[in-house]
């Protein structure tokens, strides 16, 4: 791989992980909004975009190919509802001052990736990933001992995106097309949530012709661009560098939090961020020692 090749596919990761850390500055602007309703604008409009977007960037014979595998359909569909739901924590995370957790559900998700291969995939955990679950399991268990509560955005997004993960390998459909055609397979419901609730579309003639219809309208390539950025940037780097990638989006989530927003990381919180951020630490550093292996 040229040094052009891995310039490119770091400029393009990084890309995709800012915007993503970054999400938050543009869910704050729409916090007037329900959570759910922004949620049905994000489809309807990933939906529209996705398929301008494949009109343009090319990927002959998804379609072709999913015809021939209607059962990947299915699968689509169900990983739509998944991702549907963790958008929907997500943004309500946001605009409810939960964003601290919803970092630490970012931080545990790798982890979990690695719970759910043991659990659902029977693969066998080396000695550090053990070390690496454990901790992460520490982290949870001593801010629900210290603070009396469960972490639930924390769980539910590291939960919903690693199921996510786990499922869309049954359909392997590239990731722009699968998206896309995870929101077309939203559309009927984000439909039927409109037909429920036409005050939201109604509720003020004013809103129409304000810059929250732009805003709500931007949730289409804010959601898609990191996507494609991704997608391309995996295709020049190495798998394990994406993956040491990760961490910067939940950091930065982290970082504005804190010092934007003004969540308070206190001591119990603070310490289970230590639990995590070690785990990761031995995590990343066997797979590093895997892949050198290899």
């Amino acid at each position: 791989m040229s040094s052009t090749d891995l310039r490119r596919g770091y400029l393009l990761g990084l890309a995709a992980y800012v915007i993503w850390g970054l999400f938050p500055l543009y869910f704050k602007l729409l916090e007037a909004i329900p959570a759910s309703e922004i949620i049905v604008h994000r489809v309807l409009w990933s939906a529209l975009f996705g398929a301008a977007l494949l009109m343009v960037w090319k990927h002959p014979g998804w379609w072709a190919e999913l015809r021939a595998h209607p059962q990947r359909l299915a699968v689509l569909a169900l990983c739509g509802l998944l991702i549907a739901a963790n958008w929907l924590i997500y943004v309500w995370a946001v605009i409810n001052a939960r964003m601290l957790e919803a970092s630490l559900g970012y931080y545990i998700n790798p982890l979990v990736n690695v719970l759910l291969a043991l659990v659902v995939l029977r693969e066998r955990l080396r000695r550090l990933q053990w070390l690496a679950v454990g901790l992460a399991a520490l982290g949870v268990l001593q801010q629900i001992w210290l603070l009396g509560s469960v972490p639930w955005v924390s769980l539910a997004l590291a939960l919903t995106f690693g199921f996510y993960g786990l499922i869309r390998k049954q359909a392997p459909v590239a990731a722009l097309p699968g998206l896309v055609v995870e929101t077309w397979l939203l559309l009927p419901v984000a439909l039927l949530w409109l037909a429920w609730h036409p005050a939201a579309m109604s509720a003020q003639a004013a809103f129409w012709s304000s810059s929250q219809l732009w805003l709500l309208a931007a949730a289409g390539p804010i959601t898609l661009i990191p996507l494609v950025c991704f997608n391309a940037a995996a295709r020049h780097l190495p798998y394990a560098t994406l993956g040491f990638l990760q961490y910067l989006a939940p950091t930065l989530v982290l970082l504005q939090a804190v010092l934007l927003f003004g969540e308070p990381l206190d001591s119990a919180r603070l310490l289970s961020f230590i639990c995590i951020w070690v785990a990761l630490a031995i995590y990343s550093l066997d797979a590093w020692l895997t892949l050198r292996r290899r």
